[in-house]
């Protein structure tokens, strides 16, 4: 008898890993909650929110779940593993108390300081008027600045500042307006680094680890980075400044310490350690740490991992990884992700989408804000879909990308075409 897996989330991020668990030869049975319309081939889609911890465990129990893995953010900081591990139920993911490794930055970036994680300069605010200050002393040094709320907001609380001005905006949002609610009760601002974001990510047992791959995501809505941050508009594999002298200084200065630090700190870690990074002339810096999969990264990451990744995921869970490492498929991966008109504004639902019978059986589509209306697919999100191809390289698996989203449409569907272009540069 196989086995059966739960995958807590409803994007395309969790569309990924319900993808992915459904080629491992130990699964008989996977349910997603509340999944969606893509994953509906492949799972059981439920009528439980991620938020409803208490409906969850009582599934998993009823249904003799054997794994669970969490998707999002929220049900992790909400203490999910906490009450699953509770009920003596497997679950992938870290406990409420590591989960603060993303739920506060304040948080992060006090234990970055206390272990000597190579991050920016920064200092920790209540106050609207003292964080200006100190804004305005590093936009007069030429530093600039970085304003985040310290709790989580789905990706939006945070404002990289072009000068002293837009900065304090950012804090007064946070601060006085409450844009962000409670998230933003404090304030972090920190000196804008110089140098090339990247993604890396690597799955810890508390004690051990076995590093994945590297990505590049591209946060901003329009082509060349301009415009609002989302929730992120595409991403690629293994671009050309990771490689293995860059990996092995991310492992020894900021993956070990980290897990090390979390460990002395009384809060193990078991979970993705998805680090957020600035490769900088000085060498690569911690941004933020996310604790989970990203989104579209695991679009990408995914297609990218060779065999079964379930093993790695209930080793993990169990607190026995072992160091090998899963062996990754060559070439890359490239995901464009396919927008509603407005977003991350207001936006329109209930547009039809077309063409996905249309393309080419290797490429893979990853559903996110979908739901089916009349029997048809339509638009019922901000992202809508990521579309994603493989391929020998990185310029050739933009090729295919790109050539394939020319055959879907759905009324003001937005897109960036420069998705990996800084990889050809």
């Amino acid at each position: 008898m196989g086995k059966k897996i739960l995958v807590i989330g409803s994007g395309g991020r969790e569309h990924a890993l319900v993808w992915k668990l459904a080629q491992s030869p130990q699964v008989n049975k996977i349910y997603a909650a509340p999944g969606n319309p893509g994953m509906a081939d492949l799972a059981e889609c439920l009528e439980i929110a991620v938020t409803d911890v208490e409906a969850l465990v009582e599934f998993a129990q009823n249904q003799a779940i054997d794994l669970t893995v969490v998707g999002p953010e929220a049900p992790l900081t909400l203490g999910i593993v906490d009450r699953f591990q509770a009920a003596n139920l497997k679950i992938f993911g870290p406990n409420a108390t590591a989960a603060r490794l993303e739920g506060s930055k304040v948080f992060s970036k006090n234990l970055f300081k206390k272990y000597g994680i190579p991050t920016a300069r920064f200092e920790v605010f209540e106050e609207a008027q003292k964080a200006k200050d100190f804004a305005r002393h590093l936009t007069e040094n030429g530093a600039g600045a970085v304003v985040k709320a310290d709790g989580l907001a789905a990706g939006k609380g945070v404002v990289v500042a072009a000068d002293y001005a837009e900065a304090a905006a950012a804090i007064d949002s946070i601060l006085t307006d409450k844009a962000f609610g409670a998230a933003g009760d404090k304030v972090l601002v920190e000196e804008c680094l110089q140098g090339e974001e990247l993604s890396f990510f690597a799955i810890s047992d508390g004690q051990n680890y076995v590093s994945l791959l590297a990505a590049q995501d591209h946060k901003r809505i329009y082509d060349n980075d301009k415009g609002p941050n989302t929730g992120g508009m595409g991403a690629y594999t293994n671009p050309p400044l990771y490689n293995e002298e860059l990996k092995q200084e991310i492992l020894t200065k900021i993956i070990e310490p980290t897990i090390k630090a979390m460990q002395m700190e009384g809060c193990p870690y078991r979970g993705v350690l998805y680090a957020g990074l600035m490769i900088t002339p000085q060498g690569p810096r911690i941004l933020e740490y996310n604790a989970r999969f990203g989104d579209p990264e695991a679009q990408v990451l995914m297609p990218m991992i060779k065999g079964d990744l379930l093993p790695i995921l209930e080793a993990a869970a169990d607190g026995n990884l072992g160091n090998e490492s899963p062996e990754i498929n060559e070439g890359a991966c490239v995901a464009v992700v396919l927008a509603s008109g407005g977003y991350p504004g207001e936006y329109q639902k209930g547009y039809v989408i077309q063409g996905l019978d249309k393309l080419n059986p290797d490429t893979i589509v990853f559903q996110a804000g979908t739901a089916l209306k009349d029997g048809r697919l339509v638009t019922d999100g901000g992202r809508v879909l990521a579309v994603v191809a493989q391929a020998v390289s990185i310029p050739a698996a933009q090729k295919k990308v790109y050539q394939e989203i020319e055959k879907i449409h759905f009324k003001d569907m937005h897109y960036r075409r420069d998705i990996a272009s800084k990889a050809r540069i």
